[in-house]
C-alpha cells in the first residue's frame, strides 16, 4: 500500500528530551494519503509528544517531519545548520494540519456555530457566508446541527468533543491528529465520537490517531504502531498485530502472554 500511496505524513528519526530524559528516541514513521494509522502504548510511550512534535507544538530536538513534502518546525540553513521556521510559516504549516485533544478547548463565549465559523474566516479569509455554509455541512457530519446556536457549557462532553472535531474540520486540513480524544468522557459518551471518527475513516480521511481503544484500533486502523520507551516497537495490520505480535512487550501489553500480566 505504501508504494503506491506516497507519504502524507514522514517522520524521519525524531528525537525529543525533556531535559535529560529521552521521550522520543528515533522514530521514523510514514502515513499515506488516505490511510488511517493509530498510535497503542502505555502511558508515558511518548505518543502524545509523538503528535504534538509532528506539528511543532512540542519542538523536537533532532530528526525530520514532514507533510506533504514540506518540512515542519525546522528548515535547512547555510553548512548543514537548520533554522527554526517563523511563527508565520508555522501558522501556515499547521492549517493543515488539525489536531484534537482531550480536552475540547473550544471558546466559552461562542456559540457552537461560531466556534467552527472563526479560525476559516480569520485565518482562510473565508467570506462569513462560506464559512457558515462550511460549518453548518460539519455540524450535521456530526450529528449536532441542531446545537448551532448552542454554547459549549450546555453541552455533554461527547458533544463538545464533537464539535472540536468539526472545528478542526472547518479548516480543510489534510492530516488530522487525534490525542486520546475518548479518554476524558464518561464511558457512555465514548461511542458517539467514535462513530464520527469511523465516518471520518469512510471518507477517506489522512488520520493518526492515539488511543487507548482497542476496539476501536482494530476496527478502524488500516495500521497499528504499538509505542513503548519512546521507541516504536513494532507495527502492522490490527488483525495481525492484536493476534500475533511479534514482538514479547506487545503481547505483555496486549495481555497474549502469561495470565501474570494481567
Amino acid at each position: 500500500m505504501m508504494s503506491d500511496n506516497p507519504a502524507m505524513l514522514r517522520v524521519r528519526n525524531l528525537h525529543k528530551h525533556y531535559g535529560a530524559h529521552p521521550v522520543l528516541r528515533g522514530i521514523d514513521l510514514d502515513v499515506a494519503h488516505g490511510e488511517a494509522v493509530v498510535v497503542i502504548g502505555p502511558s508515558g510511550s511518548g505518543k502524545s509528544t509523538l503528535l504534538s512534535c509532528i506539528n511543532f507544538l512540542e519542538p523536537f530536538d533532532t530528526g525530520e517531519v514532514r507533510v506533504n513534502g514540506e518540512p515542519i518546525g525546522w528548515s535547512a540553513g547555510a553548512e548543514g545548520t537548520r533554522v527554526r521556521q517563523s511563527e508565520r510559516e508555522l501558522d501556515r504549516l499547521r492549517a493543515g494540519i488539525g489536531i484534537v485533544f482531550q480536552q475540547f478547548n473550544l471558546f466559552p463565549h461562542m456559540t457552537v456555530l461560531a466556534n467552527l465559523m472563526e479560525a476559516p474566516m480569520q485565518v482562510l479569509r473565508q467570506s462569513e457566508s462560506a464559512a457558515r455554509k462550511h460549518a453548518l455541512a460539519l455540524l450535521e457530519k456530526v450529528g449536532l446541527l441542531g446545537k448551532a446556536g448552542a454554547y459549549p457549557g450546555e453541552l455533554s462532553g461527547g458533544q463538545q468533543q464533537r464539535v472540536a472535531i468539526a472545528r478542526c474540520l472547518a479548516m480543510r486540513p489534510a492530516l488530522m491528529l487525534f490525542d486520546e480524544v475518548t479518554s476524558a468522557l464518561d464511558p457512555e459518551l465514548v461511542g458517539e465520537v467514535l462513530a464520527v471518527m469511523r465516518q471520518l475513516r469512510q471518507d477517506g480521511l489522512t488520520m493518526l490517531i492515539v488511543t487507548h481503544e482497542m476496539g476501536f484500533a482494530r476496527d478502524v486502523a488500516d495500521r497499528v504502531v504499538f509505542m513503548d520507551g519512546g521507541l516504536i516497537v513494532e507495527q502492522g495490520p490490527p488483525a495481525l498485530l492484536f493476534s500475533q505480535p511479534s514482538a514479547a512487550r506487545t503481547r505483555e501489553f496486549l495481555g497474549l502472554s502469561t495470565p501474570s500480566t494481567h
